[in-house]
């Protein structure tokens, strides 16, 4: 019958029956499905427990990215301490911890009435976080890392307000916190300065919003980015003050940026790549021999290559822990035990460190005799420092602590009272019985090598003579400018009145820059050289020739080789190989298609990678990161054949040894036009900075115009802001010479627009988004895809879009590494008055490329 049910069999029954049932059971089982076992959950209940024998067992964050659990302690693996660890276990990086440490029995408790505490294997308690009774029910890791101990709906207590040695991004760090690392401590005052001491009584570093800034701090708080900036925060600005860049900001992914107080007392910025277990330095606030103790008491502190070393100021001093070189140095003899007069230890080139905190030390304007000499006879006084520097300034040390630096650079000299007689260390030793047979058989070997050399120069003179003595190609030849010394790669040192004769007292001048003129020359074997007269010279002689040096061990098929120097008193010059076709700014910028200097587009192409090829070396290739600073046509030589070479490469630190990423405008050398932003905004100078240069070349050898060309033709704008916007127009063919379009020219349109958009890509503002020069070179070769570039920002000379404030170091003018600071006066001593340049405003993102 029709719509009557069939009656079902009893399997079709009991199958209809689990159907029906299915939705419940799985609402049953769903909350099953998702439960994961304590080392993978978010959340942790009262009663969970972590222990120091299982290190795989940890409460992680909900990403994975950070974990709380325990690790070996750094100072004692056989002893653990509870962490947070970036990356996963105990090979990450530890971003915050208990501090203290436990056996292996040890555990980490979070009990039921809401405390969180470490306890030993004998079940005394080591640390709590003091929560009990405070409402809290529960305790999570979230994604940033902080451990937050709270309820449904607040926080009691977290990771992130009660830092111990390192804040991570999403931190703020805000006045009365404190990072401890052993005796060193960081914290930020009220005023936004930023401060590391030592044994919370001596100031070693300090850094802050300068007094000429219009802002009166209030509630600063320092804030580490993700991408790399340290900054300072506070209602009274209107943008974030940029103290710090690491050095691969906004590079990467995956990458956690933390800033340290490390146990050596220096404070850094840290990279490390998530799993990858390993941290990277990218930044440091100081020289490690000029953190305050760092080789104790009576140590000096010296580098041994790169790396601080500590040791103590002769064989009169014993090391306090032989294991230990950092623990300091005492006497072999006390003073006061002297059995006779006590003397005063001579350190060249060594000073001992004195900041504004230390006000027992005494000043004195008075020559190295006599601060030697009012040290010896101070009952209170234990060393002295005498600075060579011009000024005259005598330090005098009266405390009980005395921490050392020497270095070959330190225009100083240091006194420290001992018991008589001097022993000076082993490399200075008058060597007696097994020693005095080690310096016979060392004179033995130099005799014997000054012998060879003696013999082949003898031998190589000899063989000159008798073939070239009627020769007047060779009569003339310097000593010094050899055939063994010029293949051998080395510079060679001429003559003042070497270089007059060859430039025929400098008088064909092929042009002048920033750091000086250049002229023609004639070497007496006829090579023909470019010699530069330097100008503005602020090195000593050692480090001028150290400069020199480094800038010819540096060979690359677009670079120019420096062949030899000149230094004797003021005169310093440069001799390098002779570029004939000059520099490019000749080529680019002139009037006449057939004048023999025009460029076709195949040549100009060639010239932009030869050239990116060249910076790249500098900036990736090399033992040591050369940023040029002064990248621009005039700079970019072109030989016989129309090859591309880079000049005046290392030249600015030749010109200025201080630190590009704190100068003063004054002190810029670049060429208007050429210039970063971060330049004129006096942020720090990268590799990023030759970048912006380079993109700048770039659009003049597409179109054959300044790129400060301003005109009716680009609406009375800045040439390169005019052509992105003829770019964005799809007009690229206002962009390139008119010239290129002649009908004997052959123009490869898919080479031009990707150097255009090169171009764009190089002068963004902000540095992190502009290419890296190896990437350039892939990108000019076609090799990887370029992606449409963003509008760069226009960035007048001499002024800077936002607004900026200036940050100062403050170190004491007590301090004899400012050597070169001011001498102090009754009114005020405490400060150096060296000023760390402008800070920028900007926020950079993660570079597209």
């Amino acid at each position: 019958m029709t719509g009557a049910r069939r009656p079902m069999s009893s399997a079709a029954a009991a199958a209809a029956a689990a159907a029906a049932q299915f939705p419940l059971l799985l609402f049953l089982l769903l909350p099953l499905l998702f439960l994961r076992p304590s080392s993978v959950s978010a959340q942790v209940s009262p009663g969970s427990t972590l222990s120091a024998s299982n290190l795989n067992h940890s409460w992680p964050s909900p990403n994975q990215s950070f974990s709380l659990g325990f690790v070996a302690a750094p100072a004692d693996p056989s002893a653990f301490v509870a962490a947070i660890t970036y990356g996963g276990g105990g090979a990450a990086a530890a971003v915050w911890s208990t501090v203290s440490t436990v056996d292996s029995s040890g555990s980490l408790q979070f009990l039921s009435d809401g405390n969180l505490r470490l306890v030993n294997g004998s079940g005394s308690t080591v640390w709590q976080s003091n929560t009990a009774g405070k409402g809290v029910t529960s305790a999570a890791l979230d994604d940033s890392g902080n451990l937050v101990l709270g309820n449904d709906t607040a926080s009691v207590w977290s990771s992130f307000d009660h830092p111990t040695d390192t804040i991570v991004p999403s931190q703020n760090f805000t006045v009365g916190q404190t990072l401890r690392s052993g005796l060193y401590s960081f914290n930020i005052s009220s005023i936004g300065n930023l401060s590391l001491w030592w044994n919370n009584s001596i100031q070693y570093w300090n850094q802050g919003v300068n007094s000429s800034t219009q802002a009166n701090l209030t509630d600063p708080t320092l804030v580490l980015q993700s991408t790399g900036i340290l900054s300072i925060s506070s209602p009274s600005l209107t943008s974030n003050a940029i103290v710090v860049y690491s050095s691969d900001y906004a590079e990467g992914s995956d990458i956690l940026r933390f800033l340290r107080l490390d146990s050596d007392g220096n404070l850094r910025i840290y990279s490390s790549a998530k799993n990858s277990g390993t941290t990277t330095s990218r930044w440091e606030a100081l020289d490690q021999c000029e953190v305050y103790g760092f080789c104790g008491n009576l140590g000096i502190c010296s580098y041994d290559n790169s790396s601080a070393t500590c040791g103590c100021p002769s064989q009169n001093f014993d090391p306090i822990d032989p294991k230990d070189s950092r623990k300091g140095c005492k006497r072999k003899v006390n003073i006061e035990d002297c059995p006779g007069s006590a003397t005063m230890l001579e350190l060249d080139h060594a000073l001992f460190l004195t900041y504004a905190p230390e006000v027992s030390s005494q000043v004195f304007f008075v020559g190295i005799s006599a601060c030697r000499l009012n040290c010896l006879v101070s009952g209170s006084c234990v060393a002295s420092t005498s600075l060579s520097d011009g000024t005259g300034l005598c330090y005098l040390k009266t405390v009980d602590f005395v921490s050392g630096y020497e270095n070959p650079s330190l225009p100083s000299t240091s006194y420290v009272k001992v018991c008589g007689p001097v022993v000076p260390n082993p490399s200075s030793l008058e060597g007696t019985g097994k020693n005095k047979g080690w310096r016979l058989h060392a004179w033995v070997v130099v005799v014997v090598i000054l012998a060879t050399v003696l013999g082949l120069i003898l031998l190589e003179g000899g063989l000159w003579w008798s073939c070239f003595r009627n020769s007047t190609k060779f009569g003339g030849l310097s000593s010094q400018y050899t055939l063994l010394e010029y293949a051998s790669g080395a510079p060679v040192q001429f003559t003042y009145k070497e270089l007059q004769r060859a430039t025929k007292g400098f008088k064909e001048k092929l042009g002048a820059g920033g750091f000086g003129a250049v002229y023609r020359g004639v070497l007496t074997n006829r090579t023909v050289v470019a010699v530069k007269q330097l100008e503005g010279i602020e090195q000593g002689e050692k480090q001028f020739r150290m400069e020199v040096a480094t800038i010819s061990s540096t060979h690359h098929l677009n670079l120019v080789r420096l062949i030899g120097f000149c230094s004797e008193g003021r005169h310093r010059l440069l001799v390098y190989e002779f570029m004939k076709n000059g520099s490019l700014d000749d080529f680019l910028f002139t009037s006449e298609q057939n004048s023999g200097k025009f460029l076709n587009w195949e040549q100009r192409f060639n010239i932009a990678l030869g050239t990116a090829r060249g910076i790249t070396y500098l900036h990736e290739e090399c033992r040591d990161c050369i940023v040029h600073c002064d990248i621009k046509p005039e700079n970019i030589l072109l030989n016989e054949n129309h090859n591309a070479k880079v000049s005046d490469f290392g030249l600015a630190k030749l010109i200025n040894a201080k630190d590009h990423r704190y100068r003063t405008l004054t002190s810029v050398r670049g060429t208007r036009g050429y210039l970063a932003p971060e330049w004129l905004a006096n942020l720090p100078i990268t590799s990023k900075s030759d970048v912006y240069s380079y993109g700048m070349v770039l659009l003049e050898i597409v179109s054959g115009r300044r790129n400060f060309y301003v005109s009716m033709e680009t609406n009375n704008k800045k040439f390169s802001m005019w052509a992105y916007e003829e770019f964005e127009k799809s007009n690229a063919e206002n962009i390139i010479d008119k010239r290129l379009f002649g009908a004997d020219q052959d123009l490869n349109m898919e080479q031009v627009m990707r150097a255009i958009q090169i171009s764009f890509w190089c002068i963004q503002e902000h540095p992190s988004h502009r290419p890296t020069m190896g990437k350039i070179v892939q990108m000019l070769e076609g090799i990887m895809e370029i992606e449409r570039p963003p509008p760069p920002k226009a960035a007048v000379d001499g002024s800077h879009g936002g607004s900026s404030i200036n940050v100062s170091s403050n170190i004491s003018a007590l301090s004899t590494l400012a050597a070169s600071a001011p001498p102090p006066s009754s009114s005020s001593h405490q400060t150096s008055g060296e000023t760390i340049n402008a800070l920028s405003t900007w926020a950079p993102s993660a570079p597209p490329l």
